[in-house]
């Protein structure tokens, strides 16, 4: 599992200075941040440009906003992107508040994310 452990850190210190109650689980080929049992957000390594990516689970119509953005990209895995999930990379979270604004519109979204089956 490849991720950025610096990433990986900023993202546990701004959720728990949010009083966030969440786990942590290896997925997507580096580590999801899971809130009430339901993807949040994450970090991995793109494996063709070794970019350090936050992964953010977003309402669609957030998403289609961002992707117009600078630094951010569809969440494509498999050939066809996923909705509601975006790619911010380096470059976008290069402040504290950069961070802080997509770790927020991820917490929105949350509480009308769907558990995935077990």
């Amino acid at each position: 599992m490849a991720y950025d452990e610096n990433q990986a850190q900023r993202i546990r210190e701004n959720l728990s200075g949010m009083h966030v109650d969440f786990s942590e689980k290896k997925m997507f080929s580096g580590i999801c941040f899971m809130v009430d049992e339901k993807m949040c957000c994450g970090t991995h390594i793109d494996k063709s440009t070794g970019q350090s990516l936050l992964l953010c689970r977003i309402s669609e119509e957030e998403a289609n906003k961002a992707l117009e953005m600078p630094h951010v990209q569809p969440m494509n895995f498999t050939g066809k992107p996923m909705k509601g999930f975006i790619f911010v990379d380096e470059m976008g979270l290069e402040t504290q508040g950069d961070l802080q604004k997509w770790l927020n519109l991820c917490l929105e979204f949350n509480p009308l994310a769907k558990k995935s089956k077990k």
